[in-house]
């Protein structure tokens, strides 16, 4: 049989069901989706965990629920820093703009490659040498995407623009 129809299957019958389980177990939507995908991400990292699983649901259940307790304790701990002082606290949290959301919007309209090596030299601030080191390419490939990047930016931007004044 194939396993990643199986995991499909799978994934179909159960995914809803652990996540709402994990919703009642967290009280964060969000966290619950994210531990039962890291769960269905790791059965497909190696499918030889699920095989002689009498019940892959009970065992995706408790990969979600462990993946759930030690983001917990890792909260936690990082809780109990910032009580200590050892750690402060930001201020303030900063406002998002509606150009901070276009600009998010914008940057996910890119292709991977690109977004990835904008990002990183303008909101990160790496050199580019250090860009192509981080993403195992060229420094010559992280001009080229970069200067794709801008263009791009600079059209889906003023798409954005455009579309506010019609509005």
């Amino acid at each position: 049989m194939n396993r990643e129809l199986d995991l499909r299957e799978i994934y179909a019958a159960s995914a809803s069901r652990l996540v709402a389980q994990l919703y009642g177990i967290t009280g964060d939507f969000a966290e619950a989706q994210d531990a039962v995908q890291e769960a269905f991400a790791k059965a497909l990292a190696g499918p030889s965990r699920l095989r002689g699983v009498a019940n892959p649901e009970a065992w995706l259940r408790r990969v979600a629920m462990n993946v759930a307790r030690s983001r917990h304790r890792r909260r936690m701990l990082f809780d109990r820093v910032v009580r200590s002082g050892r750690l402060r606290p930001a201020d303030t949290v900063p406002a998002i703009s509606t150009d901070h959301v276009a600009l998010v919007a914008a940057l996910q309209r890119l292709p991977r490659a690109i977004r990835e090596t904008v990002v990183l030299h303008h909101i990160g601030d790496l050199p580019v040498i250090e860009v192509a080191n981080v993403l195992g390419c060229s420094v010559e490939s992280v001009k080229t995407r970069l200067v794709r990047g801008r263009r791009a930016l600079a059209e889906h931007l003023t798409d954005t623009e455009r579309e506010k004044t019609h509005a």
